[in-house]
């Protein structure tokens, strides 16, 4: 897959970088890519923690995903299902960025207690630190550094103060960016939707063995090369266009970086050092591209025809390191290498003998691939454990003729070096012993020095664990469309993605994600006797599964096809009846393992209960946003001299319905201002509400001053024994005089703006919540307004976030209020409440009532 330009600013220009700002070319080398603020203080994380990778997660554009942006050190590949993780979600990189605190888990033990669901996708033994990156004054993202548990241990302290330089230096290169783009509000532009950027940690140069010349003029992108070194890149010369997107076609995705890296360390320091990076190797005769590994040398040069920027470059062959090879070649074992992704890249000839393949089928491949009897999950489970814990792993295999091979792996950030020789069978016999079984072995004679062994785990397991977590957590259907969404495509390899409903014997679109504009519009609304794959997946309750465009045209003929060229259609099926389809795309013809097969199969059982679950919920829902609008006013009452506006959040948990509530109510001497809070979130918590709302109006309507108001509304609620407690706050005005009386059961207290600006907090005398103590005493407060002051009355869920003192919301709802220009008292209220709009969990709900004396 081609590694996508990343743009952090809004819609993608061409070429990749920021809009607005010329082409993004300086004499620093700096492209306006996102991967140009974050490779070097990455880099820089991961040194000085001692860490073996690192990754950076960026807010999507929606606001509602972190989206990794860049990774080092660990392979994309092995962390697909991570590269899109929900905002809400229960995992660390989430958390850290919700609550702007960086977070530590030193082991395993640490991240299963805290997160379980992070820890059934990735079950292996590893440290993570996670620190939110900020700019503009705004969490925008999270730095990942992972370590190695076996490591010395760390503290929180330590690991935060080791992270603070690479940190600081990340920031402010992304302030940067964000401010070259011509206008941008800070911060605003930090943003990614596209796939991760892979940067390699630096590594030592290899002696060269083949080498080919290249002239890039870095003013027009056009290149020449001589004939070696398009050998190397496996362009024949009819082939060759002389432009770079040439060269960048033949570069594995993973290394793009290191390639369009070279235009900076030319511009910045004059030369090129040693970049390396794989080009797709033209003498691979499989549907699998093999990878060659090269270096690019350099140095920036005088052009002709007035060019004055050419990188004079050598393009130099890595895989050779004949000495290393010739010393392997004598080993009594057998020895390979794979490349960071799994892939091998050197393997001697006792180790062919061992597998029974010959090198040429082996390089560039992975090995569990080529060697049929090493395609059991379990082995490549073993491999991921290796390289996500960095620590030495060793398994036991039969061979098809029942002989034992060792393999033992000795990993580091930049891949892994094996060692495989003939062993005896595992203490217990062969048929204790299961393939990826965690069986004790007892070494013989040659036989690999003990390891660690991590629990055999199936490869397509992991995500029927990872979606029945996350499935868990999601609520309404749209929750669970987004959730299948999130887990499927990346997890499979999908690039398309439909959710289809039935209703009334007719299917109807629920989610789509990637089909081309109007492509799924002829299929809305189809009948269930409609000769269509998905309509027959559901009514036959069986999965239907094409591994080519001709497998489904022969099957359907006629049928509409798109760019995509393997496809399944899930039914989903909860409690026994039909819910809907999932149908899954994907861009090149796909061979379906029984394995894909059983776990495709599960997940979409998991899907249709969880929607089963999710559409009852949102009916519920449905009736208690309809109880909650009809208590809340709809609207407030023209009052002579003053303006008034109100605004209402529910919260995020729940069933998004709770007792904030807001009113104002003229009376014989002016107008009643006044906000409660009922504590809860249900339909009960509403009802309470209801009932406080029209005793408190009734109370006012009667003429009855504030004390006697919210004394009455007090032992009004104490008797009706509802356990429920309340807060209010209720403020009396005389309009013409400016003159207010104010009462607080409880409640934070209102703020008021001056006509000049000034905001203070209004610290009025309180007596106990309502329903507490039926005799409680209730104070008055006299205050005055001067004309263009502004009140604010608001409930803790606009002041209030989960470990913060409430003060400190005070402060910073003060601040804004004195901020912001009092000219609209509608755009007022919107300014105060918008940080509470854009949150992703709202525990509380929000309520504001804001009146300006003219």
């Amino acid at each position: 897959m081609d590694e996508a330009a990343a743009v952090p600013d809004g819609p993608r220009s061409s070429g990749g970088r920021i809009r607005g700002g010329g082409d993004g070319r300086d004499r620093t080398g700096d492209t306006g890519r996102v991967e140009d603020a974050l490779t070097a203080p990455l880099v820089r994380a991961v040194r000085d923690l001692g860490g073996y990778g690192g990754l950076v997660y960026l807010r999507s554009r929606d606001r509602r995903s972190l989206v990794l942006a860049m990774v080092t050190g660990v392979p994309r590949s092995l962390l697909r299902s991570w590269w899109r993780v929900p905002v809400g979600g229960a995992l660390p990189m989430a958390e850290a960025y919700r609550r702007d605190e960086p977070l530590w888990l030193p082991d395993e033990r640490a991240t299963m207690v805290r997160f379980p669901h992070f820890t059934a996708g990735l079950p292996y033994s590893f440290g993570s630190a996670h620190r939110p990156v900020r700019a503009g004054g705004e969490p925008v993202g999270v730095l990942v550094v992972l370590r190695s548990a076996a490591r010395t241990p760390l503290d929180a302290e330590a690991v935060a103060l080791a992270l603070r330089p690479a940190g600081r230096d990340m920031e402010e290169r992304l302030g940067r960016l964000a401010a070259g783009r011509s206008g941008a509000v800070p911060a605003a532009g930090i943003e990614y939707d596209d796939e991760p950027v892979g940067v390699r940690l630096p590594t030592p140069a290899v002696h060269p063995v083949r080498v080919g010349l290249v002239d890039w003029d870095l003013e027009t992108d056009r290149c020449t090369a001589d004939d070696e070194a398009l050998a190397l890149l496996g362009i024949a010369r009819a082939d060759f266009g002389g432009t770079l997107a040439d060269l960048e076609a033949r570069v594995s995705p993973d290394d793009l970086h290191e390639l369009r890296a070279s235009r900076r360390d030319a511009l910045t320091h004059g030369r090129v050092r040693s970049r390396h990076f794989r080009v797709r190797d033209a003498s691979a005769d499989s549907g699998e591209s093999g990878y060659r590994p090269v270096e690019l040398w350099g140095h920036l040069m005088g052009g002709g025809t007035g060019s004055t920027r050419v990188l004079v470059a050598a393009l130099v062959d890595a895989t050779g390191g004949l000495t290393a090879a010739e010393a392997a070649e004598r080993l009594p074992d057998g020895i390979f290498s794979l490349d960071q992704d799994g892939r091998l890249t050197y393997a001697n000839r006792r180790c062919e003998e061992l597998l029974g393949s010959g090198r040429e089928e082996l390089l560039g491949r992975y090995p569990w691939e080529v060697v049929t009897w090493l395609r059991d999950p379990a082995y490549e489970d073993r491999y991921r454990a290796a390289m996500l814990s960095q620590e030495q792993v060793s398994f036991l295999v039969r061979r098809p003729d029942g002989n034992w091979l060792g393999f033992v792996l000795y990993p580091d950030v930049h891949g892994l070096t094996g060692r495989v020789s003939p062993t005896g069978p595992p203490t217990g016999g062969d048929a204790a012993y299961e393939a990826g079984s965690a069986a004790a072995v007892v070494p013989g004679p040659g036989a690999p020095p003990p390891g660690p062994v991590a629990a055999a785990r199936a490869g397509a397991l992991y995500h029927v664990v990872q979606m029945a977590s996350v499935l868990t957590e999601a609520v309404t259907v749209r929750d669970v469309c987004r959730a299948v969404s999130e887990q499927l495509l990346p997890a499979f390899g999908a690039r398309e993605l439909a959710l289809y409903t039935v209703r009334e014997g007719r299917m109807y679109l629920l989610w789509e994600s990637g089909y081309p504009e109007g492509f799924l519009t002829p299929f809305e609304g189809v009948t269930l006797d409609t000769q269509l794959p998905g309509v027959h997946a559901l009514t036959t309750r069986l999965p239907l599964f094409f591994e080519s465009p001709e497998d489904l045209s022969v099957a359907y003929p006629g049928i509409t096809l798109d760019r995509m060229s393997a496809w399944s259609f899930l039914p989903l099926i909860a409690s026994g009846h039909p819910v809907g389809s999932c149908i899954l795309g994907w861009d090149a013809p796909r061979r379906f393992t029984a394995d894909e097969r059983s776990a495709l199969t599960a997940l979409s059982g998991l899907a249709a209960q969880a929607l089963e679950r999710a559409r009852l919920y949102d009916a519920e829902s449905a009736v208690a946003r309809g109880l909650q609008e009809g208590l809340l006013p709809h609207r407030l009452p023209a009052v002579e001299g003053l303006r008034t506006t109100g605004r209402y959040l529910p919260g995020t948990q729940g069933m998004a319905i709770g007792g904030d509530w807001y009113d104002v109510i003229t009376t014989g001497r002016g107008v009643a201002l006044v906000i409660g809070d009922v504590e809860g979130h249900s339909v009960g918590a509403a009802a309470v509400m209801g009932q406080l709302r029209s005793a408190v109006h009734a109370f006012a309507a009667s003429e009855r001053p504030p004390q006697e108001v919210i004394t009455h509304t007090n032992r009004l609620l104490a008797e009706l024994e509802s356990d429920a407690f309340a807060t209010c706050c209720y403020i009396e005005l005389d309009p013409r005089s400016g003159r207010a009386l104010a009462v607080r059961a409880g409640h934070p207290p209102p703020l008021l703006r001056r006509p000049d600006g000034h905001a203070e907090r209004l610290d009025l005398a309180g007596g106990v919540m309502l329903g507490v103590q039926p005799d409680a005493f209730y104070p008055v407060t006299p205050i005055e307004l001067a004309p263009g002051s502004v009140l604010a009355l608001y409930t803790d869920g606009l002041v209030e976030r989960p470990g913060s003192d409430i003060d400190r919301g005070i402060e910073r709802v003060r601040r804004c209020l004195a901020d912001t220009p009092a000219d609209s008292v509608e755009h007022l209220a919107d300014r105060l409440v918008g940080t509470a709009r854009r949150a992703t969990e709202r525990p509380d709900d929000v309520a504001l009532l804001l009146t300006a004396y003219r």
